[in-house]
């Protein structure tokens, strides 16, 4: 039952919108209950959509694990007792916390679509139907995390539980780490002088009076002009909702000023520059397209830049200025900013291997010892600005077996998690038989629904 628990979220909120496009596509088999638990049922859609679902989230992906039918039929019974289990005691969930979920999925949704309008196309509903359609699973889903999170939130780990844990492993089944580095940063990016911010404004003024005149369509002009990656292959267009926090609120309330059709004026945003233009809006969300220009630095702003970097760097040097002070302080960089300056890779780890890092900062690392601080680097940012960054390696390792002294951090997250698993599965083999408990025959030769069964077995021989 451990190993299912790390499929429980995923599956619950997977194969949600599966049905509708499955439904739009085939003709759909006549469905069935083939599980319940208390009040809650289990239908074969549940299980086959997710399972669909998680397929086609792992295309593309490499040593990506798809759970069995038999996996996400326990996940659906897991899922289903902690509903019941929230329901008794009581547990209280936001309308709040269900938008921001449906909204994400929403999202998520659109992204693998394409666009908005093909996944209303292919689910044969709106978005908003959509949203009304999921916000019970969802509330479930929430409501599952939250008794979850009851039951494991208070579970610790002692240094000699790690030490013990670690000490199970057998030493030729210890990971094996290449060399890796943790680093931290501060990151200046430099300002465009005003002339030349007002020079690109002229030229995004000009690309909106050539929409407006009927000589160019906004999104022939996204494609010559935009500076965008993450829209310009889209026309420019984006889908907001005006209550989610991640977006620039200039932007943002530029956007839902606008009437359908219309164009902004120039919008200054943390991005660049913007004109926007509306292309529908219904209630708190819009469809928009925009064109983003980012007014290019000149070598005199970059040299500041520099300068002030390299000052950071003697004070931090002569003990005058504290790292995080610095960050706080002087920082630009968004995704560090917060955390002292960390530098984190996609999977939210400090540890970095050589290839998680730009060419320019292997290079500044390179002489580097651990303590130092690199000299300030001009480099090209994620959002395709010329910056200026200070490096500081914290730590570097070799190539090395996992070890106590090297990856204790990891170790003990490793030994938390077994644990937590254990009182999840000892809560469930306590709770399992005050259950209600159905399980359909096509599921029976399910070696990890044993207990499940069992359960299901003495329900039905109490019916008698």
């Amino acid at each position: 039952m451990k190993k299912v628990f790390l499929f429980v979220v995923m599956i619950a909120a997977a194969g949600l919108f599966t049905k509708h496009a499955a439904a739009q596509s085939k003709k759909v088999v006549a469905d069935k209950i083939i599980g319940q638990v208390g009040d809650k049922i289990i239908l074969r859609s549940d299980v086959e959509n997710a399972l669909l679902d998680l397929k086609r989230q792992a295309q593309g992906q490499e040593n990506v694990t798809i759970p069995t039918a038999c996996q996400i039929m326990e996940g659906q019974l897991i899922q289903k007792a902690l509903v019941l289990q929230g329901e008794k005691d009581s547990l209280k969930i936001s309308e709040d916390e269900i938008d921001a979920a449906l909204d994400n999925r929403i999202r998520g949704a659109i992204q693998q679509y394409g666009s908005k309008d093909l996944l209303e196309e292919i689910a044969g509903k709106t978005v908003y139907q959509l949203k009304e359609d999921f916000r019970e699973a969802f509330r479930a889903q929430k409501l599952a995390e939250e008794m979850q999170k009851k039951i494991v939130g208070n579970v610790k780990i002692t240094p000699n539980e790690v030490r013990a844990y670690y000490a199970k492993i057998p030493k030729d089944s210890l990971p094996f780490y290449e060399s890796e580095v943790e680093i931290s940063q501060v990151v200046i990016v430099p300002k465009a002088n005003k002339d030349v911010e007002e020079y690109v404004a002229k030229q995004m003024l000009d690309y909106k009076k050539q929409v407006e005149s009927g000589k160019q369509k906004f999104e022939q002009l996204v494609k010559l002009y935009s500076e965008d990656p993450g829209s310009k292959d889209a026309g420019g267009q984006y889908t907001l909702n005006r209550n989610e926090k991640t977006w620039d609120p200039a932007f943002l309330s530029a956007s839902f000023r606008l009437k359908e059709g219309q164009i902004s004026p120039v919008v200054k945003s943390k991005f660049g520059l913007h004109i926007i233009q509306l292309v529908s809006r219904s209630g708190d969300e819009a469809v928009v397209r925009h064109i983003l220009r980012i007014p290019p630095v000149t070598d005199d702003e970059i040299k500041e830049a520099t300068t002030k970097v390299d000052s950071i760097k003697t004070a931090l040097v002569n003990g005058s200025l504290a790292f995080n002070e610095a960050v706080s302080k002087f920082s630009d960089d968004e995704n560090s900013k917060f955390s002292a300056g960390s530098v984190a890779g996609p999977n939210g780890s400090v540890f970095l291997t050589i290839d998680m890092l730009d060419k320019d900062m292997v290079v500044a690392l390179k002489n580097l010892k651990p303590g130092q601080y690199s000299a300030p680097q001009v480099y090209i940012d994620e959002r395709n600005r010329k910056a200026v960054r200070l490096i500081n390696l914290k730590r570097r390792t070799e190539p090395h077996r996992e070890n106590m002294l090297d990856d204790y951090n990891r170790i003990a997250q490793r030994a938390i998690e077994e644990k937590k698993g254990s009182v999840l599965e000892k809560w469930f083999k306590d709770h399992i038989p005050t259950y209600y408990v159905s399980i359909d025959t096509e599921y029976g030769n399910c070696d990890s629904l044993k207990d499940w069964k069992d359960a299901a077995s003495k329900a039905t021989a109490n019916r008698k």
